[in-house]
């Protein structure tokens, strides 16, 4: 847009720049690519190396007031070492040692829990104790107390997912500590929310009300396993029910309303059949996966990793993607899709099809 370099020119850059100003016509690149250039790289981080690492800090770092959680964050390379697995989520793994209590506590962001092995830990949720057990995934909405309590001689670790990053580059973040313990140390098998709320197509008219995020408080494997294996059993049967051929997938819902069950979260569930192979994708927004059963492998960006139960791998926005199973192939899955969506940013393309 200008021609030569002329002492004018520089002068006019000099007070851009001592006024706080910077001209379009420098940065356009940057701020306007021709499609989503991220600064998070694609990763993948082998369960085999978090677990150890977390078992270590177990024995080294305690538990309780001041640090609050034992959680370890699973920062993407690209981030310029922020605790950030994406620009929108935050991923960790959260280990809790035998007979620990992590305090209860509450904060405006979202979070979840998802937990690939093990069990004896309750997460108690506004008073509500909620069992975590293997393939469980557990809700903890913005601004509700929660703490943990693990009645075993076992130690227990899981993922915990939330959107801070999003929460943290927009300023809309309040923390305020709760009780030193929990509130209630109850170990029921299911929590009150989970036996008022989750009977298939019922609803109590007590709770008419739509509410922002799920009043499920976990959402147990037992129905996820079992609805992921009627879709495969209805594909063989010849009847429309996966989302393509060989993959069987569920999303989590808030079923007040059928939507995600949190509004910055969506989460999912896929299955693959052994020898099942997806078609490369690309989306706008991020999402990151946990392996839990069976092995396969992901294909990042051209680049092909072998996953075992456990692995984590992060996709930045745009960057293409395909996942190959050796065997049944069960992944579970989070995204930011509700904000890409709320904000009509959303945008998806599949190899042999636009979206």
């Amino acid at each position: 847009m200008t021609q030569g370099d002329s002492p004018e020119l520089q002068q006019l850059y000099k007070d851009f720049d001592a006024n706080h100003m910077l001209p379009l016509w420098t940065q356009l690149d940057d701020l306007m690519p021709m499609q989503p250039a991220p600064k998070a790289v694609p990763h993948v981080w082998k369960w085999s190396t978090l677990y150890p690492l977390a078992q270590r800090s177990g024995d080294l770092v305690p538990v309780g007031r001041g640090g609050e959680r034992r959680a370890i964050g699973l920062a993407n390379p690209g981030l310029g070492g922020r605790p950030y697995i994406s620009p929108t989520l935050w991923a960790a793994i959260q280990y809790l040692g035998p007979k620990e209590t992590a305090p209860e506590h509450r904060h405006s962001q979202n979070a979840f829990r998802f937990v690939v092995e093990g069990e004896g830990v309750w997460t108690v949720v506004n008073g509500d104790p909620v069992r975590m057990s293997r393939g469980d995934f557990l809700l903890t909405p913005g601004w509700n107390f929660h703490g943990h309590h693990n009645e075993t001689d076992q130690p227990m670790a899981w993922i915990d997912g939330l959107d801070i990053p999003f929460s943290q580059q927009n300023d809309v973040g309040f923390f305020e500590f709760g009780a030193e313990r929990v509130t209630d140390y109850a170990t029921p098998n299911f929590s009150r929310g989970e036996r008022l709320w989750c009977h298939p197509g019922l609803r109590p008219l007590s709770g008419l009300q739509n509410t922002v995020s799920s009043p499920i408080g976990a959402y147990r494997w037992e129905y996820t396993d079992a609805a992921l294996t009627e879709q495969l059993l209805l594909e063989d049967e010849g009847q429309p029910a996966t989302v393509e051929q060989g993959h069987a997938a569920v999303r989590y819902t808030n079923p007040t309303t059928g939507g995600d069950v949190m509004p910055t979260i969506r989460a999912e569930f896929h299955r693959l059949r052994a020898g099942t192979a997806t078609p490369a994708r690309r989306e706008v927004g991020s999402s990151v996966f946990q392996v839990f059963e069976g092995h396969g492998s992901v294909v990042l960006d051209g680049v092909e990793t072998k996953l075992d139960k456990g692995d984590l791998f992060v996709v930045p926005s745009w960057v293409p993607w395909s996942l190959q199973a050796e065997d049944q192939f069960d992944l579970f899955r989070f995204s930011d899709a509700p904000i890409m969506e709320r904000l009509h940013f959303d945008r998806v393309h599949v190899d042999g099809g636009n979206r």
